[in-house]
């Protein structure tokens, strides 16, 4: 079982991770940092969400750059709205909407705010391509480090870094996944793409 201190220093890396990724000037050379990274947290790191059987050998399926898919938009505004949403071990998770967002070509997103202790910007994502894993991809999850900058006029969106949550690995982690108003009905043929994983 992983222990707090190997979560926590999971969380270390991964905020390290994308702070090299906010410095990157070019998107590109950013998403092969990320990618290159990531890979190896999930391999290598004993808090990985891959089963440990799987991991020497886990090359994550992540397609290539698009920068079609970056977008810098402003949080609109949007009518409040609050999800609580119920896990197994974390008891009611609760949400509060920030906004919205409108993706041009794609469609719009909610962006959420973690509303309990530490907080967070959290931007889930589903969309229509079979390649995605079935319960959805974060892009944003600022508690866990996941950031990619910007304010609220014009917040960076790269749908290139979207990717699995942990619990596309394995049961024993539960993750929030994305309702309606995180769901485009176009395929987004970017970021981590889904690879079952035995172990």
């Amino acid at each position: 079982m992983t222990d707090a201190w190997q979560i926590r220093d999971w969380r270390v890396r991964v905020a390290d991770l994308y702070a090299r990724v906010r410095l990157e000037a070019d998107p590109r050379a950013a998403h092969r940092a990320w990618v290159d990274g990531r890979a190896a947290l999930l391999r290598e790191h004993p808090a990985s969400p891959v089963p440990e059987a799987a991991r020497a050998s886990f090359i994550p399926d992540v397609a290539p750059y698009d920068a079609s898919f970056r977008f810098v938009v402003p949080v609109d505004a949007a009518p409040p709205e609050r999800r609580e949403v119920p896990t197994a071990t974390d008891g009611m998770v609760p949400f509060a909407r920030l906004g919205r967002v409108e993706l041009p070509g794609l469609g719009g997103l909610d962006v959420w705010w973690l509303d309990s202790y530490g907080g967070g910007i959290f931007l889930p994502l589903r969309d229509a391509s079979p390649r995605t894993y079935g319960g959805g991809r974060y892009v944003l999850d600022t508690v866990k480090g996941a950031d990619l900058g910007g304010t609220p006029e014009a917040l960076v969106i790269d749908l290139n870094f979207a990717y699995q949550p942990s619990c596309a690995y394995s049961s024993d982690w539960v993750c929030p996944l994305p309702g309606p108003g995180n769901t485009l009905d176009v395929a987004v043929e970017a970021g981590e793409r889904y690879r079952p994983v035995e172990g």
